[in-house]
């Protein structure tokens, strides 16, 4: 398991969550958790309170389905939690780490 591998979500908010986005470096592979950020259905936004439409929240494709990352619901998940590989975002490493950025700047106080 690599950063920036997407696994199936496992939990209790599959539908609304479908996907989970491993951020963390490789320096912990040795670790019993991995970090993951949450991929939004964008069809389970319809009618709710958008995400914010900003560098914070990228949008992505995950087999044929729209999903939003949600950095602001990064969680520390069990090695066991996580369900089955389905691709990888490394090629677009770049706009997840411009949002990591972005939520854990220091130029907003």
């Amino acid at each position: 398991m690599s950063q920036f591998d997407v696994h199936h979500n496992t939990g209790r908010h599959r539908a609304s969550i479908p996907y989970v986005l491993i951020v963390q470096s490789a320096l912990f592979d040795k670790s019993c958790r991995r970090v993951a950020v949450p991929l939004v259905a964008l069809e389970q936004l319809a009618g709710s309170a958008p995400l914010l439409s900003s560098p914070i929240n990228p949008v992505f494709d995950i087999q044929g389905r729209q999903v939003i990352m949600n950095p602001l619901e990064i969680v520390s998940v069990g090695v066991e939690q996580l369900g089955e590989p389905v691709t990888s975002l490394a090629g677009q490493g770049d706009s997840i780490i411009a949002a990591l950025d972005e939520l854990f700047s220091r130029a907003w106080g």
